[in-house]
């Protein structure tokens, strides 16, 4: 099975406005990764805050991406949850709009069982003709994804990959060598590096957001085989890295996006604005970066 992309993705975020979605800033947010050389685009996970957007709302910033983009890197559409039938309905109509790839989240507070979780991807995967995405992050659905079960999703047709965002090395390892067929990408910023040399195939940065340039660069450096230069942007970036998960994500994030000028410093409930103090070292660390602030 082909790797839906290889390299560098941007799991961007989704600006807002008093009125619902701002659009101008999306578009904004989307020719900015193209131009600095983002090799996939997903839309609505979770940095994208899927969760408190209505259903149309969701679709229709999965299809706004997908005319966006235009075909020039593949667009991965967020359509997983823990309503089967839901996830089922909304990867037919992602598919039906045009993206590329699903990424289907574990189901989250279900506490799912072993036989639960595969037939929840089987009933998506045979719902649609696309290949999709298990999205592995048990900090925020409390349901780990083993190896052992991973290799029992991984024969079912469509599932070609998982964003792997445990933090566990040692899950990775294990997870390459018991699927080699897949396709491995990491989920976390703060080892995107280590997850490379387990065998993965890119990286979904909630940092390429802003510094999509250089989460390219690392990539482009690691499969050139210039591991020293991938090194050396990992832990260039490693203090953004830092500042960007200081509080939950996206609200280090859309606070960078709002000093950066690219769309409001908006969220919504539960979540809310990044507290100054921290806004302040994630200043510093853009600064330090070179990237320019606009922020009055």
């Amino acid at each position: 099975m082909q790797d839906i992309f290889r390299g560098s993705a941007v799991a961007i975020a989704t600006p807002f406005s008093p009125e619902g979605i701002d659009w101008e800033s999306f578009g904004r947010l989307l020719e900015f990764q193209i131009q600095e050389g983002t090799q996939a685009i997903i839309v609505a996970g979770t940095t994208g805050e899927p969760s408190t957007m209505s259903h149309e709302e969701k679709m229709a910033v999965i299809d706004f991406a997908i005319q966006k983009v235009a075909g020039r890197v593949p667009v991965v559409a967020g359509t997983g949850g823990n309503h089967t039938a839901q996830a089922m309905a909304d990867s037919r109509q992602a598919q039906a709009l045009g993206a590329d790839a699903l990424l289907v989240v574990t189901p989250y507070y279900n506490k799912a069982n072993p036989q639960g979780l595969l037939a929840h991807y089987r009933a998506i995967a045979e719902a649609v003709d696309l290949p999709i995405i298990v999205y592995n992050v048990p900090g925020r659905t409390g349901l780990n994804v083993t190896p052992q079960q991973l290799a029992a999703l991984a024969e079912i047709p469509h599932i070609a990959a998982i964003k792997e965002a445990s933090g566990d090395l040692q899950q990775v390892l294990e997870m390459r060598r018991l699927c080699p067929q897949l396709s491995i990408y990491s989920g976390t910023d703060q080892v995107n590096l280590p997850i490379l040399a387990c065998g993965g195939a890119g990286i979904i940065s909630v940092v390429a957001n802003v510094a999509p340039h250089l989460c390219r660069k690392l990539t482009d450096a690691f499969f050139a085989g210039t591991w020293e230069e991938a090194l050396a942007v990992q832990l260039q970036l490693a203090p953004l890295t830092r500042a960007l998960f200081m509080e939950t994500s996206p609200v280090p994030l859309k606070a960078a996006l709002s000093m950066m000028g690219l769309c409001e410093n908006r969220l919504r409930l539960p979540l809310a604005p990044m507290e100054e103090a921290g806004q302040k070292v994630l200043a510093a660390e853009l600064a330090a970066l070179g990237i320019p602030l606009h922020r009055a």
